[in-house]
C-alpha cells in the first residue's frame, strides 16, 4: 500500500485486530505511535466499527447550545482526523481549533480545511497553553477511556472554557467540580450502540455515554 492511501479491502476482522493490538501498549508515546500508524486507515476503520460517538456528541452539544454558532469558538480535543468538527460544521458551527498528540493525524485533519488552527499536544504530559475562558465549546470524544487521555486534563479544559458553555467528561472529577460549583449538570445521554464490539467477550455493540456540563459563572459577592 502506498503512503497516504487507505486500504479499501479491509474487513471488520482487520479492524478488530488493530484495536486489540492498541490495548497491549499502555504508554502515552505508545498510543501516539499507534495512531500515527493507524492514521491512513482510521476513518474507514471507524466506519466499519459503526462508530457513532462523534455524531452523537455533536448532536448533544448542538441541541443545548444557545449562542451564535457562526461566531462560537470550538476547541476539539483529541480531534483526530476531524470527525467531530465535521459534524458540528453541518450543524452551523464554523470556528474550530484542534489539538491531538499524533502529528500524522493532524496532517490529515489539516487537509479537511475545517480548522483555523491545529496544535500537537500530548495531553497529560504537554502543557495546554490556552488563555482562560477562551472557548465557547470544549469537546473531547472517545479519548477518556482507560489507558488514553488522563482525567487530570479535565481541569485544564474547564479553565479554557467560557462560563455558560460546555465540556464533556467522567465520574470523580465531574462530581468534584460539581461540588465546587464550578460547573453544573446539563445532561448525560447513554447510548447502547456506541460502536461495534471488538473484544472476544462481547458481541454486537458496546455502550457509551455523553456527558454534557455547563461551566458556572463566577459569583462576585457584594460587600
Amino acid at each position: 500500500m502506498e503512503s497516504g492511501m487507505a486500504n479499501t479491502s479491509r474487513t471488520f476482522s482487520d479492524v478488530r485486530n488493530v484495536i486489540l493490538s492498541a490495548h497491549k501498549n499502555t504508554g502515552a508515546q505508545d498510543k501516539v505511535s499507534f495512531y500515527d500508524t493507524w492514521t491512513e486507515n482510521y476513518e474507514q476503520d471507524v466506519a466499519l466499527l459503526e462508530y457513532r460517538a462523534p455524531l452523537l456528541a455533536a448532536e448533544c452539544v448542538s441541541s443545548f447550545f444557545r449562542g451564535d454558532r457562526e461566531k462560537a469558538a470550538v476547541l476539539d480535543v483529541a480531534c483526530g482526523t476531524g470527525l467531530v468538527s465535521a459534524h458540528l460544521k453541518k450543524m452551523g458551527f464554523r470556528h474550530f481549533i484542534g489539538i491531538d498528540g499524533s502529528l500524522r493525524t493532524l496532517e490529515l485533519a489539516k487537509k479537511t480545511g475545517l480548522y483555523q488552527q491545529l496544535m500537537q499536544c500530548l495531553l497529560g504530559q504537554d502543557e495546554i497553553s490556552f488563555e482562560a475562558e477562551t472557548y465557547d465549546i470544549v469537546i473531547i470524544v472517545g479519548a477518556l477511556s482507560v489507558g488514553r487521555v488522563p482525567l487530570t486534563v479535565i481541569k485544564e479544559l474547564w479553565d479554557a472554557t467560557k462560563p455558560g458553555n460546555f465540556n464533556a467528561e467522567l465520574q470523580q472529577m465531574i462530581r468534584a467540580l460539581e461540588e465546587e460549583q464550578k460547573w453544573s449538570h446539563v445532561t448525560v445521554v447513554e447510548e447502547e450502540e456506541w460502536e461495534k464490539a471488538v473484544s472476544g467477550q462481547d458481541s454486537g455493540y458496546i455502550p457509551g455515554a455523553i456527558y454534557l456540563y455547563q461551566k458556572s459563572f463566577r459569583c462576585n459577592p457584594q460587600f
